[in-house]
């Protein structure tokens, strides 16, 4: 009788192989997209220690480094496997009978021009390296006038945050104050107090009314009904950067132009804006994981 065919050799590594545990692959997945042991923490509902231990577990268990610096920058293994951990978590996310959903996604935006240049675009680069697999379509959107892109999958708006049409969330609130340029200064100065404004040239804008600001300065002055009035707050600090007037620019937007010199500010006196900036949606939009995606990161970067 012929001796049984020996067994097939199964190399020692193989054997061992074996799926990381799934608390693992979420921890790293959301470490990847919030860089931040505290956030990573909050969102998953564990301590801080459990976030790094699953984090070393993971690492030791693929024999590779996922992180290669203290900003949780993701080494070039960790970008690689990322991507598959993302593409298996979304195959798990999606319910027997579903319909299959393509590898690349997009998302179209709209976006204020002045929160896009300055607030959005700077930090955008954080959101593709952390989701390489989503494509944006930016769009423009008139602040107060709901001007938007009609197939907008989300839509940035400016102003009171009434918006019974769409399911919305502030994002970011902001404070204001007058700037000028410095050679407005030189030449209309010096200010040491806020009546020093009176009969200089105010610049005007529906979205940054300048009476809460007078109101806390103890003017008991109207809001101003002449000069110069601009619909983007873009083309307001240009055309206060320009020597054309006095500004009232809220500091988030107005940051650019305040750190290039372009714009100073002339009194420590900061009031709250009445309005701010809301992400908005169509019911439904945000059973799209690359919707919810964008609007928890947007929530964390511009806060």
């Amino acid at each position: 009788m012929a001796a049984p065919a020996p067994s097939p050799v199964v190399p020692r590594a193989v054997a061992a192989r074996r799926i990381p545990p799934i608390q693992c692959l979420l921890t790293f997945e959301a470490l990847a997209r919030l860089r931040s042991v505290t956030q990573t923490a909050e969102e998953l509902c564990v301590t801080p220690s459990a976030v790094s231990h699953r984090v070393r577990q993971l690492e030791q268990m693929l024999g590779s480094r996922l992180f290669g610096r203290a900003d949780f920058s993701l080494t070039s293994e960790g970008s690689a496997y990322l991507s598959h951990v993302r593409e298996g978590l979304g195959a798990l996310q999606r319910f027997p009978g579903g319909a299959a959903v393509p590898g690349r996604k997009r998302l179209k935006l709209a976006v204020t021009p002045t929160f896009a240049r300055c607030m959005l675009i700077p930090r955008l680069s954080q959101f593709t390296e952390a989701y390489p697999e989503i494509d944006l379509e930016l769009h423009v959107s008139i602040p107060l006038l709901d001007v938007v892109a009609e197939d907008a999958d989300l839509i940035v708006r400016f102003g009171p945050g009434h918006y019974a049409d769409m399911e919305h969330v502030e994002i970011a609130r902001d404070v204001m104050t007058p700037l000028a340029s410095p050679a407005f200064v030189r030449a209309h100065g010096p200010f040491e107090h806020p009546a020093d404004m009176e009969g200089l040239p105010l610049l005007r804008s529906p979205l940054e009314p300048w009476r809460g600001w007078f109101d806390a300065a103890g003017l008991a002055w109207p809001e101003p009904v002449e000069g110069s009035q601009f619909h983007d707050i873009g083309l307001l600090c240009d055309a206060a950067a320009a020597g054309m007037g006095i500004a009232p620019v809220r500091l988030k937007l107005g940051a650019a132009w305040i750190d290039n010199g372009t714009l100073v500010r002339l009194f420590p006196l900061d009031v709250a804006s009445p309005h701010a900036h809301y992400l908005c949606w169509h019911t439904g939009t945000m059973d799209r994981w690359e919707c919810s995606a964008f609007a928890q990161w947007l929530s964390q970067a511009v806060s």
